[in-house]
């Protein structure tokens, strides 16, 4: 074990389920901090939808029982209450659609990159391309005796992750070589299908170092839930001397907010 390879295996977990965790994961990345936010703004709108629904059919089984009214009212509308049940549905659906347009904005429209990734999706695990230098790492599962043995997470950790550096901004292109797949990271917020024949993009920024898990979405055949996805974020200095490591000396790499070409004599 190099010295590289202790400092990966000595990052902390940061994105990864637990045993009885409900809910998402802690955010990592400034989408899934948006979507963290949505998600909690949609809580308390559904809350306060479904205590008032209760209320008003506990008062109406009250009020309105053939005990506390043996002669029914005849009367079939009501001008105020229909204008306010068609309104105020409406009011809530524009207070939804305004933060839920701007997230979608956020996801689909690329900031400018620092690093461009290519995942590419196989039965049943991913290549990863570093576009700017050209090197390409395949990231296999490990046999859940090997990842019991290190201490790291049956099913989820893989022989060879991606290693990104922190604060920099990514930008994943993804596609796959044979059947849909889906390139996941919860704790990131981001997930998209790997189609053959298709580009998809998406982005990320993690300034946390740590390391983060994630899984194939899609379901791509019989050993499905056995293509993990690991990603190792790690301080700008390590990835630059990781990177020259595997390029032999050369490459093109981030330094968490700018491209930068690092020699390594």
């Amino acid at each position: 074990m190099n010295a590289f390879t202790a400092f990966l295996a000595a990052l902390p977990v940061r994105g990864a389920p637990r045993p009885g965790e409900m809910g998402m994961q802690h955010p990592a990345t400034p989408v899934m901090e948006t979507l963290y936010g949505f998600h909690t703004f949609l809580l308390i709108i559904i809350a306060v939808i479904t205590l008032f629904v209760l209320a008003l059919l506990v008062w109406v089984l009250i009020r309105y029982s053939a005990k506390r009214n043996p002669v029914p009212a005849k009367f079939s509308h009501n001008t105020l209450v229909e204008v306010l049940w068609t309104a105020v549905p409406v009011l809530i659906l524009v207070a939804i659609a305004v933060p839920s347009f701007k997230l979608l904005y956020m996801q689909d429209v690329i900031p400018e990159s620092d690093m461009t990734i290519k995942a590419t999706g196989h039965q049943w695990y991913w290549d990863y391309e570093y576009v700017d230098s050209g090197m390409t790492v395949t990231s296999i599962m490990t046999p859940r005796e090997d990842a019991e043995a290190q201490g790291r997470i049956p099913l989820l950790a893989a022989d060879d992750p991606l290693v990104v550096p922190a604060g920099a901004t990514v930008r994943m292109q993804v596609t796959a070589s044979d059947v849909i797949h889906a390139w996941t990271v919860p704790a990131f917020g981001v997930k998209v299908d790997a189609v053959p024949g298709r580009l998809n993009e998406i982005w990320f920024r993690v300034d946390e170092p740590g390391i983060y898990y994630g899984q194939c979405s899609e379901l791509c055949g019989k050993d499905h839930a056995f293509m993990p996805i690991e990603v190792h974020v790690v301080p700008a200095a390590q990835f630059t001397a990781w990177m020259n490591e595997q390029t032999g000396g050369t490459s093109v790499a981030s330094t968490g907010g700018a491209a930068a070409v690092a020699t390594l004599d």
